[in-house]
């Protein structure tokens, strides 16, 4: 879902914003940031780079530069820097969410996030807008595409299919997270792994029942840290019930 024409350079607000992420960097944070997100294809695009930029602060940025127009949003999704791209999708978040947000902005932010997937490519870019932008837009239309990247080759959009469902769980609404739930079960990723089984616990906040059903076709062979989520906030019999269960 890459975007076929260029991405636009930065211009004044982006411009800004890159200047005031140099501003607050550290060598220290960078190096935390290093050691965190480990180095490879199974985290994050071996292109990326951490300027060092602590998230409160670059989260703190996107308030600021939250009237940032689009084709400037989408210059900080081009950017290698793995915080201007934070700051980003932090905006996108905002600007789906905020009370006065038109139904052709929400389009636009949800119609940007899935064009330039390719630069939401780590599990905190995705976790920030996946909710708000794709989730907050679905919430009232047809949710087809969630289940097209539930089968997706690419990881990242296979963590949006389940992510986006917490916008529905706010009102109780867990048939999609179940249904996406059953579509990742058996994924190969642990950071898929980590997604389904937390927003599984977060359903059966509102469905108990629902989430019990589902363990007990899934627990005896689905990926154990995807169990253990699930589990979470069982009571300690029920958890240790299905820890226990093994494949026939």
């Amino acid at each position: 879902m890459a975007s076929g024409s260029p991405a636009p350079h930065p211009t004044a607000a982006a411009a800004a914003f890159l200047a005031r992420l140099q501003e607050l960097r550290s060598d220290a944070e960078q190096r935390k940031y290093e050691r965190y997100f480990k180095m490879g294809p199974g985290d994050y695009a071996e292109s990326d780079f951490f300027m060092g930029v602590r998230m409160g602060q670059v989260f703190d940025l996107g308030k600021e530069f939250v009237a940032m127009d689009l084709p400037q949003i989408e210059a900080l999704l081009n950017q290698d820097i793995h915080e201007a791209r934070a700051g980003a999708v932090k905006i996108m978040a905002l600007q789906a969410s905020g009370k006065k947000a038109s139904e052709d902005l929400r389009r636009s932010l949800y119609e940007l996030y899935l064009r330039r997937h390719d630069r939401i490519n780590n599990w905190d870019l995705v976790d920030l807008g996946a909710g708000r932008v794709v989730g907050g837009w679905l919430a009232d239309k047809p949710r087809d595409i969630l289940y097209r990247l539930a089968r997706s080759a690419d990881l990242w959009e296979r963590r949006t299919a389940i992510v986006a469902t917490s916008w529905f769980l706010r009102t109780g609404d867990v048939d999609d997270t179940f249904a996406i739930a059953e579509l990742l079960v058996d994924d190969k990723e642990d950071l898929i792994h980590k997604a389904t089984g937390g927003w599984l616990r977060d359903a059966g906040r509102s469905d108990r029942p629902r989430l019990l059903e589902f363990l007990d076709v899934h627990a005896a062979t689905m990926p154990r840290t995807a169990l253990r989520y699930a589990i979470e906030h069982l009571e300690k019999p029920a958890r240790e019930h299905y820890l226990r269960l093994k494949k026939a």
